[in-house]
């Protein structure tokens, strides 16, 4: 079964796609973005799956890749056109080359004309293709600088992309106004760039006098993409930091947890929040030694009898309220906040100490 993510990135308003094989835990992911990358990780490992590959559709001007980010988390193969011209690349494709995810693949159409160096990829079975910046929904990409050209942005769109089946879902690389996907027969309809009766006198006309500003990031973007996203040692600062106080796991929610063992060897070091009820706090299942008892409703006013610079580890019966602790704590200020993964049902599992109303343990 194909397995199929759409992403967001609202500050430069990207899609990042995932693509996954599940007989095999194979997967891609399309367009990548730095600052995402940890959340692509924890997609990754949430589903099971295995990224063997990062594929961008064109060295990008509005951010920078989390192609090599992604590399050094999971080991996935950095890959683009060839005629991107861009370094650190493990695979440089050409027109018509495949890439394999398990028993699936997507097949490499060069689609110039946004920048001289743009691919479009398409699932083996022709129902879904990813467009990049060449076809928008209802729109395209401009062709005014990385040697683009709105000819040959024209004969690309037409020849490789709308020459689809009808049905085919088209997935671009950003959208500005919230739309998703659109298909071929709707591109050719209503496209009011490339499609109906519009030929490329029509189309050249109408792109060279868009009059758009370059956008704000290009500077920096399009020299780091040119390195697949690789900072140089300048910018070294720029990699996301790690928390360093215990061993987290980043969620997909955008949680940091920690497991049972991990907080057991750290509760002199850290305070655990309890965020049950009173009567809860003291039941069958306990509470985690050491532990301070603040409900969640009270708890953005009890959140002042914390220390600021000590990391904070958030507990409740199933880590779903403390999940809601975390984020609000977050919020107040505190910088080094976990909730516990599976709360005390997952503690009393892996068989940790709990105290009880007296204190015994």
């Amino acid at each position: 079964m194909l397995v199929f993510r759409q992403l967001f990135d609202a500050p430069s308003s990207t899609y990042t796609y995932l693509l996954g094989d599940s007989a095999s835990g194979e997967a891609l992911l399309i367009d990548p973005v730095f600052d995402n990358a940890r959340r692509d990780a924890a997609m990754l490992r949430e589903l099971g799956l295995r990224l063997v590959a990062t594929l961008d559709t064109h060295v990008h001007a509005d951010h920078v890749t989390g192609a090599w980010l992604l590399k050094q988390r999971c080991g996935a193969q950095i890959v683009l056109s060839e005629a991107a011209g861009a370094t650190n690349a493990d695979r440089l494709l050409r027109h018509g080359d495949r890439v394999a995810f398990g028993s699936r693949w997507l097949e490499a159409r060069a689609t110039p004309g946004h920048t001289s160096g743009c691919m479009s990829y398409v699932l083996d079975d022709q129902s879904m293709a990813f467009t990049g910046d060449a076809l928008l929904i209802r729109g395209c990409g401009r062709t005014d600088f990385q040697q683009g050209s709105p000819q040959r942005l024209f004969r690309s769109v037409r020849e490789q992309l709308l020459s689809l089946p009808p049905g085919c879902l088209l997935y671009p690389a950003h959208d500005y106004k919230g739309l998703t996907v659109t298909s071929v027969a709707e591109e050719l309809q209503f496209n009011p760039r490339l499609g109906g009766q519009v030929d490329e006198a029509d189309f050249a006309g109408y792109m060279n006098n868009l009059g758009l500003p370059h956008p704000k990031l290009m500077d920096i973007a399009v020299p780091a993409n040119l390195q697949c996203g690789r900072p140089d040692s300048a910018n070294a600062s720029a990699l996301p930091a790690e928390p360093g106080w215990a061993p987290l796991v980043y969620t997909f929610g955008g949680m940091w947890e920690i497991q049972p063992t991990a907080l057991e060897e750290r509760l002199r070091e850290v305070q655990v929040v309890d965020v049950r009820e009173p009567a809860e706090f003291n039941d069958a299942l306990g509470h985690v030694p050491g532990a301070r008892l603040m409900p969640l409703a009270t708890l953005p006013a009890a959140a002042s009898a914390l220390d600021p610079a000590r990391p904070v580890v958030t507990v409740c019966r199933s880590g779903a309220r403390s999940a809601q602790a975390a984020v609000l704590l977050q919020k107040a200020g505190f910088l080094q906040v976990a909730n516990l993964a599976g709360g005390m049902l997952r503690w009393h599992a892996d068989g940790e100490p709990v105290e009880d109303a007296a204190g015994q343990i």
